[in-house]
């Protein structure tokens, strides 16, 4: 098994809060780190997608009430709403008795619902983390390029070769869009939401334009929006916002938007292996969009990520900016020998970063201008997750 490294935050946030939400997409290893953690803990495991489970719960004060002293393991919770005003009770309770914290740890695919649902009812109660596929950082022991190509995934990632690998992803997408996606949502024409899903990966990392979307798949502006939403609510869409700031210049205002497991991107595309990727026109905003997820899996919680782009033409493809108002500015290469545009130096004239990078397939650590560093994803995960 592979170590996550969400899993020092989990036991840390269980240690300090009495209920803790792990959120992330269905098979990206929640419940196997739940129950590795929960091992440890001694937890009671309770699946709300089982009938058995769910029957436990019939009487869910009664049920948990007697084992308040142990972690109780709630997966997929969203299925029971109802539940939500049982645990603020029991929590409120334990606290008075002197069980403050480690009462119930929620698993969760669907972000926006599962905030709104617990963070209405269990306000002051509860702390968030999200577990994504695989990162560079969990995953040194296989070659970086099959991560890229495979996606973080488990299933994907370690399957035997490309092929099953492939068909596990087509596999996961056909489950998302005929059996899960419409549990949160109003009845959605699976197939008209496989073409969106296949236009937003045509469109990775491109600015959001809602009206074209829309004409593309013969529906109204609002509806193309709430597709959109709904990819973003279930985690597997990323909107990544424009920086904005009083510096005098006009700026893009719409955000980027990605596919945020470049393997599903791949999938999503027909792409089969590294191959067949190299020779695909998605090629560098696939490389894109699987480094900012890299990163942002390896920053903490604290840093806010943007893309900046001006009129001008000033441009940076991540942003981070950090607490204390520091900015680290950072463009993305698919290229052994990354060369700047005029555009990131007009960008760091526009930002003043603190630190500027350039992330590149290769290994080495060169500057490359003036104030800017070439380095590997690896190592810049690396310092983002020891800042």
């Amino acid at each position: 098994m592979f170590e996550r490294h969400l899993t020092s935050r989990l036991v840390e946030a269980l240690g300090d809060s009495p209920a803790v939400a792990l959120l992330g997409p269905r098979q990206s290893g929640k419940t196997t780190l739940a129950l590795e953690v929960g091992g440890r803990l001694g937890a009671i495991y309770l699946d709300l997608e089982s009938e058995a489970d769910r029957a436990k719960l019939a009487e869910p004060e009664l049920y948990l009430s007697g084992h308040s002293d142990r972690l109780v393991i709630l997966d997929e919770v969203h299925r029971a709403p109802g539940l939500f005003p049982v645990l603020r009770g029991l929590i409120d309770r334990g606290r008075r008795e002197g069980r403050r914290t480690g009462r119930f740890l929620l698993l969760g695919s669907a972000a926006l619902d599962l905030l709104k649902q617990s963070g209405e009812t269990l306000a002051g109660r509860i702390a968030f983390l999200e577990l994504g596929p695989f990162s560079s950082l969990e995953i040194t022991s296989l070659p970086q390029d099959d991560l890229w190509t495979r996606g973080g995934f488990p299933e994907s990632l370690l399957a035997g070769d490309p092929a099953r690998s492939l068909r596990w992803r087509q596999d996961f997408i056909r489950t998302y869009l005929e059996r899960d996606i419409p549990q949160f949502g109003p009845r959605i024409a699976a197939e008209t939401l496989r073409r969106f899903w296949t236009m937003l990966a045509h469109h990775q990392g491109g600015i959001l334009n809602s009206a074209q979307f829309a004409r593309n798949l013969g529906v109204d502006v609002k509806t193309a929006v709430g597709y959109l939403d709904l990819l973003v609510d279930l985690l597997l869409v990323r909107r990544l916002a424009p920086w904005h700031g009083t510096i005098g210049k006009r700026l893009v205002k719409s955000p980027k938007v990605y596919v945020r497991d470049s393997g599903l991107v791949h999938a999503l595309l027909g792409i089969p292996d590294v191959e067949g990727l190299l020779a695909h026109p998605v090629l560098g905003a696939s490389w894109e969009g699987f480094v900012i997820e890299n990163l942002l899996a390896a920053a903490s919680n604290a840093v806010t990520p943007f893309f900046y782009r001006s009129s001008g033409g000033a441009e940076v493809d991540l942003v981070l900016a950090w607490p204390d108002g520091t900015l680290w500015a950072i463009e993305i290469k698919r290229s052994l020998s990354p060369k700047l545009e005029r555009g990131f130096h007009a960008a760091c004239g526009d930002l003043d970063p603190e630190r500027r990078f350039v992330v590149y397939p290769g290994s080495e650590r060169y500057p490359v201008a003036a104030g800017v560093e070439a380095v590997s994803l690896r190592e810049l995960a690396r310092m983002l997750q020891d800042r």
